[in-house]
């Protein structure tokens, strides 16, 4: 058999092999010719109709902490809930977060003040708030968190001058560090932060930087090999960067993923930029920001929107009855970017969004990535590739408490009367 063809090697990987037949072999330029052929592409759940033509779930997925902070979670008392509620403890309270941070296993928390919280599809978990020093060991608050896209999956989190780096949840060896020996041309005191992936392994692994009215480009300058990358994946994968690589397996995608992360930033300017000039329909300053997976829309985005109709009712009795008689508010695209719930925006429909919208040259898939910025109690969704705040119905800015946190307006309510009380 050919060393240089994938029969019967389709998955797999060999260091002795002058091309390979794994999923990765695309992001590494590393497939045999006949990759497309021989391998049979897989059906991905990450290639939708339209963003908002969704499909409810009945059963929320799992949200599985990483195994070590498990430990440490469930070994934590209730005794914050207990004592005399710290806004900043009160999921509900409208107080603001200070980062946002999406672990390599998928997990995803918010920090605000001394605590953090972690997420489902739905609501806060139960149990929470957590201190930050009892679990992640600096005390809180923290200034911006990150996860790097990339087989390895590291976990950042930056405070002051400082910063710390986790494998998951467990802090490596050697940290913290100073932020000018490990980020040189990033400021200390960041207000936010995000990374993006590499358009290949020969493109540039980014993240940004925010602090007051300017932003920062950071290039990360190593990246695993391919061989390397494989051994990590099995030891420990990173899932944000399994659904990231697994988009390559489509060469068209491929190309397009290349182009769309290799051109975000064309320009080539040094230094700090204007938050105000690059991200349209954004006032600065950002409390928080996270990213979005991936994902394949079949229909380019439209750039005005009509109002979306409103919906009959019938939708409200089937989350009523799966809630119990008590709705939460459900979070649609929001949570396909880190869950892969498809759920609805509240009673809106979008099904005739891109219908009505002007007629398109092709019909033809087309990379999109969401941006999330924090500030204040409000939520803003970025388009990455426009830069520019997405137009919907209701718009943007969202309540953060009504759409990450599960919170009616009557638990809002009350949060904000019992803190304007302390006072």
């Amino acid at each position: 058999m050919s060393t240089e063809s994938c029969r019967g090697q389709c998955g797999s990987f060999d260091p002795q092999r002058t091309c390979q037949c794994d999923s990765l072999c695309y992001f590494y330029s590393s497939c045999c010719p006949d990759y497309d052929t021989a391998c049979p592409k897989k059906t991905r759940g990450d290639t939708f109709a339209t963003e908002d033509d969704l499909i409810i779930t009945t059963t929320p997925p799992t949200t599985t902490a990483a195994p070590a902070a498990a430990e440490a979670l469930s070994s934590l008392t209730a005794n914050i809930t207990d004592a005399p509620v710290d806004p900043d403890a009160a999921p509900c309270s409208g107080r603001p977060f200070d980062a946002f941070l999406q672990l390599k296993n998928g997990s995803i928390y918010a920090f605000r003040g001394r605590y953090f919280f972690e997420l489902d599809d739905k609501a806060v978990l139960p149990g929470y708030p957590k201190l930050i020093q009892d679990v992640w060991g600096m005390d809180g608050p923290i200034d911006a968190a990150f996860t790097r896209i990339n087989c390895q999956g590291k976990s950042y989190i930056f405070k002051g001058k400082k910063y710390w780096r986790f494998d998951g949840d467990v802090l490596d060896e050697d940290f913290p560090r100073d932020i000018s020996t490990g980020f040189d041309t990033i400021a200390n005191d960041v207000d936010a932060a995000f990374a993006v992936p590499a358009p290949s392994y020969r493109g540039q692994e980014k993240a940004y930087f925010f602090k007051g009215d300017r932003y920062y480009e950071y290039e990360f300058k190593q990246q695993p090999s391919h061989e390397e990358c494989v051994q990590m994946s099995r030891s420990s994968p990173s899932v944000l960067f399994t659904q990231y690589t697994d988009l390559f397996c489509d060469q068209t995608w491929g190309d397009m993923l290349a182009e769309f992360f290799g051109g975000i930033f064309s320009d080539h300017q040094t230094g700090p930029r204007l938050i105000s000039r690059d991200w349209r329909g954004f006032r600065p300053p950002v409390d928080a920001a996270l990213v979005g997976r991936v994902s394949i829309s079949s229909s380019p985005t439209p750039t005005s929107p009509p109002i979306p109709k409103k919906r009959s009712g019938w939708r409200n009795k089937k989350v009523n009855k799966r809630r119990g008689g008590r709705r939460r508010q459900s979070r649609h695209v929001l949570f396909d970017d880190f869950w892969g719930l498809y759920d609805d925006w509240m009673d809106y429909d979008y099904g005739d969004i891109f219908a009505e919208s002007a007629p398109q040259e092709e019909q033809k898939g087309t990379p999109v990535q969401n941006i999330y910025f924090f500030k204040g109690d409000k939520y803003y969704r970025m388009n990455l590739q426009t830069k520019r705040v997405d137009s919907a119905s209701p718009p943007y800015p969202r309540s953060i408490a009504k759409f990450w946190l599960g919170c009616t307006d009557e638990e809002t309510t009350t949060a904000e009367s019992r803190a304007e009380n302390k006072k």
